[in-house]
C-alpha cells in the first residue's frame, strides 16, 4: 500500500473485483461492521471502491463515506462512484497513511485486503486508532493473512482489542 500498482494491475482488479462482488456481495461483509445511519466511514484502501455503494446506503444521507487509496485511480474511481449515484456524502483522500481528518472523528474503519501489503502497518494503525471516536470500530479482513497474525498484528500495540470473530470480518474496538 506504500507504493500505488500500475494503472494496468488497478484496471484489471477492478474487473476482478466485479466478479467477486457479484459471486460474493459486499453488502454481507459490511453487516458484520454494524454501520448506522448517521455515522462517519473511513474506508481504508478503497481500492476498486466495492464498498461504498452500500456504505451509503448504510449511513445515509446524514453519514459521511471517506474513501482513502494511495492509488490515484482508486480516488478518481471513488469521485466517480460518487458522481454516478449523486452521493454528496464521499470524499476521496490520495494518501499512503495520514488520512488528514479530526482525532475522535470516524464511528467504523474498514480495513479490507491490505493489511498484508503495508510496510509500516504500525503506523497505520496508529493513524486509524488517532480518528477513530472512543468505542469506535475496526471492522477488519484480509484473506492473504491467518486468524493469529491479525489478531496479534491489530493488537500487539494494544491500541485495539478484538470484540468479536465474524464470518468474514474481525471486529476490533478502539483500546
Amino acid at each position: 500500500m506504500d507504493r500505488p500498482k500500475s494503472t494496468s494491475y488497478f484496471r484489471i482488479m477492478v474487473l476482478a473485483f466485479k466478479l467477486r462482488d457479484w459471486l460474493s456481495p459486499r453488502e454481507n461483509v459490511l453487516k458484520e461492521a454494524d454501520i448506522k445511519s448517521g455515522f462517519r466511514v473511513l474506508d481504508y484502501g478503497c481500492g476498486t471502491g466495492s464498498y461504498i455503494l452500500h456504505t451509503a446506503e448504510l449511513v445515509g444521507k446524514s453519514g459521511m463515506i471517506y474513501a482513502l487509496d494511495i492509488h490515484p485511480s482508486a480516488t478518481q474511481r471513488a469521485t466517480q462512484i460518487a458522481s454516478d449515484n449523486n452521493l454528496a456524502n464521499v470524499k476521496a483522500i490520495q494518501s499512503g497513511c495520514k488520512t488528514g481528518l479530526p482525532d475522535n472523528s470516524i464511528d467504523v474503519t474498514l480495513l479490507y485486503d491490505t493489511f498484508h501489503d503495508l510496510s509500516e502497518p504500525d503506523n497505520v494503525l496508529k493513524e486509524l486508532h488517532r480518528v477513530l471516536k472512543s468505542g469506535g470500530i475496526l471492522s477488519f479482513s484480509d484473506h492473504h493473512m491467518r486468524e493469529r497474525a491479525i489478531v496479534s498484528g491489530v493488537t500487539k500495540a494494544g491500541l485495539f482489542k478484538l470484540l468479536s470473530r465474524g464470518k468474514k470480518t474481525f471486529t476490533f474496538i478502539k483500546a
